[in-house]
């Protein structure tokens, strides 16, 4: 997408914010649940959609960024707009890519990860945990997931559980902990592994009601 092609969706943007009374009456709360879900529709576009539905489901995903944006604009208080996150954006990138940009050696992808870390904890200074700044509001499964990883940089395991053994709701959870940290440990992404087996199992379940109608037609 060109640079003209960007600011044509900002303009956009700006124009049904400043017409459409329903836009209007919508703040960064609001739009939560559409991030939500426009995310979500990504992620299956990128698992199981086609190219085109990939390209249809980045742009709705950027409108929520723009309409974010456009709605930040107008704060009365601390505004930012569109160019304000682009160009925050691109010096963070600058920064944690020191091996692209300012002639520092990274020849690994364990090399690339040491300098974004060493960038990363440079601007998060002020941070006191490892977990400072991990959303609550992650899928479990993936919230497990880096929560995990978090624990092993401090030496801190995961509880260790057979999924045979849960007698209660929060032996349950230790299970499944444990198996999020197998995955983890093994390079699998535990959120991903349950939509692919749901993804089949949904498909073997219109397969059924497809072969109940047929045998009644």
């Amino acid at each position: 997408m060109s640079d003209d092609a960007l600011r044509e969706a900002a303009e956009t943007m700006r124009a049904v914010r400043e017409r459409c009374v329903w836009t209007q009456s919508i703040d960064h709360r609001d739009l939560v649940p559409y991030l939500v879900e426009e995310s979500a529709e990504v992620i299956d576009a990128v698992e199981a959609g086609t190219r085109a539905d990939l390209r249809e489901e980045l742009g709705d995903l950027l409108w929520q960024v723009l309409f974010h944006a456009e709605i930040a604009s107008a704060d009365p208080v601390d505004p930012f707009d569109i160019d304000d996150v682009a160009r925050g954006l691109t010096e963070k990138m600058v920064r944690r890519h020191p091996h692209v940009f300012a002639g520092a050696a990274a020849s690994t992808p364990e090399e690339v990860l040491v300098h974004w870390n060493a960038a990363k904890a440079a601007e998060k200074s002020t941070r006191t945990s490892v977990l400072d700044g991990v959303s609550e509001h992650m899928p479990a499964l993936a919230l497990a997931q880096k929560v995990g990883g978090k624990a092993a940089q401090v030496g801190v395991a995961a509880p260790a559980h057979r999924l045979a053994d849960p007698t209660t709701e929060a032996e349950l959870g230790d299970a499944l902990l444990a198996l999020v940290q197998l995955g983890r440990e093994r390079g699998w992404d535990a959120e991903r592994a349950l939509r692919e087996r749901l993804r089949a199992l949904s498909a073997e379940v219109r397969e059924a009601e497809t072969s109940a109608q047929t045998g009644r037609g």
